[in-house]
């Protein structure tokens, strides 16, 4: 797995995402109204922006990222609490069961793994944890147009929108965009853009 350099970011800002919670969570949010009881899963969480929103919905949240930074600095910024727990991993190697998760988030991550077929493996692993009528949140850079200037040494992984959106034709699409986002990384202070497919969709009952 391509770290992306994030760690870099983390060690001079202990709050380098911020902590408001991504516009698909806040979208989702719209749809499904209620969190309370939902358990979730969010993998490549960061620092856990969207994990503690989703807890303080009254969710029970799994937050995982393979940056030993990144969960320091979430534990840092947020504190603790019961309805989220922390954990240190490599998505390619966590235990999943199958059917376990009412929500999967999956943002920023998927570029970062070393091949196309590790990305489309994590996406299929990812679904299975899904339960019936749940829901994946996806954020993924793709090969539209990528400025990688404020990501020295970052060679992410990029499928196409359409071949990212076709992971999830066997279930229902709720949203699938192709925009840009333009950002200033805290550390670096270089404007770059990137373009990410966001999807949202949902699996069949």
């Amino acid at each position: 797995m391509n770290e992306g350099g994030y760690d870099l970011g983390y060690r001079a800002c202990p709050c380098f995402w911020g902590t408001e919670p991504g516009t698909l969570v806040r979208k989702l949010a719209t749809i499904v109204g209620d969190f309370r009881n939902l358990q979730i899963l969010d993998v490549g969480c960061g620092e856990g922006k969207n994990a503690w929103f989703f807890a303080n919905q009254g969710a029970t949240v799994r937050a995982v990222d393979i940056s030993a930074l990144a969960i320091e600095n979430g534990e840092k910024c947020f504190g603790t609490s019961p309805r989220i727990c922390w954990e240190v991993a490599d998505v390619r190697t966590l235990e999943l069961r199958s059917r376990a998760y009412d929500i999967v988030v999956a943002y920023g991550l998927l570029h970062c793994l070393a091949s196309a077929t590790e990305l489309r493996d994590t996406i299929a692993r990812l679904k299975s944890a899904t339960k019936s009528g749940g829901f994946n949140i996806v954020c993924c850079f793709n090969d539209r147009d990528q400025d990688l200037s404020a990501h020295p040494g970052f060679t992410p992984t990029l499928l196409s929108h359409s071949q990212l959106v076709s992971e999830y034709e066997d279930w229902d699409l709720i949203s699938a965009t192709d925009s840009d986002l333009v950002e200033t990384h805290p550390n670096n202070g270089i404007l770059h853009q990137h373009s990410l497919t966001r999807i949202i969709a949902q699996r069949k009952v």
